[in-house]
């Protein structure tokens, strides 16, 4: 199997971005009221404004459950970032302590 490089700080981003995303997707719902506001009843007709509603009460267990799915990926790549840094912070420690150890040794 061939290996593969990812670096942290593109996990990093990667979490920031599903973070927003997920901001956005759950901002979503009040944006699509806004909208319904907007279109109003253009000739005192309500077509427009009844399709967006129907649209968006179709739309809304289908985000819903896509909210879900992303903050699972966005859990998982903060928890892979978080045990990296953890692994390289204690790798980097324990690197120091043997270094630090060698100057303890018996010279000739």
């Amino acid at each position: 199997m061939a290996d593969v490089y990812v670096k942290v700080d593109h996990l990093n981003r990667l979490n920031g971005s599903l973070k927003q995303i997920i901001v956005e997707f759950e901002d979503a719902e009040k944006n699509t009221d806004r909208l319904q506001d907007l279109i109003g009843r253009p000739d005192g007709r309500s077509g427009l404004r009844d399709k967006t509603h129907d649209f968006e009460g179709g739309w809304d267990d289908r985000r819903n459950a896509l909210i879900e799915k992303l903050k699972a990926v966005q859990a998982a790549v903060e928890a892979t970032c978080k045990g990296w840094q953890d692994f390289d912070l204690e790798l980097s420690r324990s690197l120091a302590l043997e270094e630090s150890a060698g100057d303890t040794l018996p010279t000739r």
